[in-house]
């Protein structure tokens, strides 16, 4: 009997392919659709369970449909929350993957009798040496490795990403030979199952306003915010500033006194940090780097790899420091470390 490989199936082209890329390999593969969010206006989980059916029925393999808002109201959304009430601007995407993706999903699949997982990320696992690695997917632009630092050793041993080797071109010519219906479909954005929405809009919905004054570094008063949750650190747009010279940019939150801190110049040095510590630091590579240099780290996804030195990382605490300052590093995003192509893991940033 071939091996039962269930793959999560969003309705985009990225998973359709690693689907067909399994059924053309000689694996048992059933597809897995999972609807993380109920419905409102915004949400499109209707119409991507019909790409996803299409897609499958097209690959000549079974869909099934599973709910997990419950799972993800606790464990992702209601983080989500906390971390924005607390001033900080958390990825929901690497929660998301630790806990849904890997986590229920994971479980749910092999409830199926399912060996393994696979998915559309654009990431490659290495077995090396009794351990597993987490790679760098092949297409530099769409590498989906620091959404995934979280994942634990024994997740990395049942997972698979057959699209990780490709590119995104490589993945729609595929797709687009084989006849699916969703080869040109346009890549999802936004929250991770949520969607794209009117963002300030959205929180609005959860968190209540607390307006207060914004000021600059020196307490001039300068205008008033709706509420600190609603602002993250290097924005520019919403902060209703204008006026003569450089644009204003949010240099901090003072959770203390509910002032928004703004400078202006997008290169403003109170912008700039060169050290960053973090917390909650979880390592795929299956323990922590010893300190000194590394290749790389990143403290947002399409962040350029920044040269660092590891200073600190004991428990679940990290600290490195940059060759050269990055700009606008934010509390509750994630700093993600780098041997070269190998994904070591990472931390939250303070």
């Amino acid at each position: 009997m071939s091996e039962r490989i269930v793959v999560g199936m969003s309705g985009g082209v990225d998973s359709s392919v690693a689907a067909l890329l399994l059924k053309r390999a000689g694996y048992e593969v059933v597809g897995l659709f999972m609807k993380n969010w109920e419905d409102d206006e915004h949400c499109t989980a209707r119409e991507d369970l019909v790409d996803a059916a299409a897609a499958a029925d097209a690959i000549g393999i079974e869909l099934e449909a599973v709910n997990f808002a419950a799972e993800y109201r606790e464990r992702v959304f209601a983080e989500f929350l906390r971390e924005y009430s607390a001033g900080r601007t958390p990825n929901p995407d690497v929660l998301c993957n630790a806990e849904i993706k890997f986590r229920a999903f994971l479980d749910h699949a092999l409830r199926l009798g399912a060996t393994r997982i696979a998915t559309g990320h654009y990431a490659r696992v290495r077995a090396r040496d009794g351990r597993y690695e987490l790679l760098r997917g092949a297409d530099p632009a769409k590498d989906q490795s620091y959404f995934l630092h979280r994942l634990t050793q024994a997740q990395l041993a049942r997972v698979m990403f057959p699209v990780g080797h490709l590119r995104k071109s490589e993945v729609r010519r595929i797709a687009a030979d084989a006849g699916l219906p969703n080869h040109a479909k346009k890549d999802s954005t936004g929250i991770c199952f949520i969607g794209e929405r009117p963002f300030r809009e959205f929180l609005a919905r959860y968190l209540p306003r607390t307006p207060g004054p914004i000021v600059t570094p020196e307490g001039r008063r300068v205008g008033e915010h709706i509420g600190l949750a609603f602002y993250t650190i290097g924005q520019r747009r919403g902060i209703g500033l204008g006026g003569p010279g450089e644009p204003w940019y949010v240099a901090e939150k003072r959770m203390d006194t509910n002032e928004l801190v703004v400078v202006r110049g997008h290169d403003h040095p109170l912008l700039l940090r060169r050290a960053v510590r973090a917390t909650e630091a979880s390592w795929v590579s299956g323990s922590p780097p010893a300190r000194g240099r590394l290749h790389a780290a990143k403290t947002r996804y399409r962040q350029a790899d920044a040269a660092c030195t590891v200073t600190a990382a004991e428990g679940t605490t990290v600290a490195v420091e940059f060759d050269t300052p990055q700009r606008a590093v934010t509390p509750g995003q994630s700093v993600v470390l780098y041997d070269a192509e190998v994904c070591l893991g990472g931390g939250i940033i303070l």
